[in-house]
């Protein structure tokens, strides 16, 4: 997994993500500038930056680039999780720990997750080769 993003990367690609379409340096300035003042060149570094990391993908566009999130906020945020749960020496712990400072919302969330993940397979989804359990499992 890529390391975290920076305050300021999180920001661009909170707009990229956002916005879910191609973006250029000066939408994302403009943007920007209604919170807080910031260069161009800073946010064409950031965006740059963000490029050579993998997070966005550019197209010329003229003398410009148009950028595009590689991948979901979502996915960043299952990859941040799994990065952290890795890390712990005691994995049960850690995920009773985390389920213990979810909200009830989050909670069911989570329980919506697991329930869509455990759905049946399709005959088309399953691996090649993998054989029924016994008892029909």
């Amino acid at each position: 997994m890529p390391r975290p993003l920076g305050e300021l990367e999180d920001t661009v690609m909170t707009r990229v993500w956002k916005w879910n379409r191609p973006v250029t340096v000066r939408e994302v300035l403009e943007d920007l500038q209604k919170d807080r003042s910031i260069a161009y060149t800073t946010v064409m570094t950031v965006l740059d930056n963000l490029h050579q990391k993998g997070w966005v993908r550019r197209e010329a566009e003229g003398r410009a680039y148009r950028y595009e999130a590689v991948s979901t906020r979502a996915a960043y945020a299952a990859a941040l999780m799994n990065e952290a749960w890795s890390q712990s020496d005691n994995a049960a712990a850690a995920l009773v720990a985390f389920f213990g400072m979810m909200s009830e919302e989050q909670r069911q969330a989570l329980t919506d997750a697991v329930r869509i993940v455990q759905l049946p397979q399709t005959p088309a989804e399953q691996s090649p080769g993998a054989t029924e359990e016994p008892g029909g499992r």
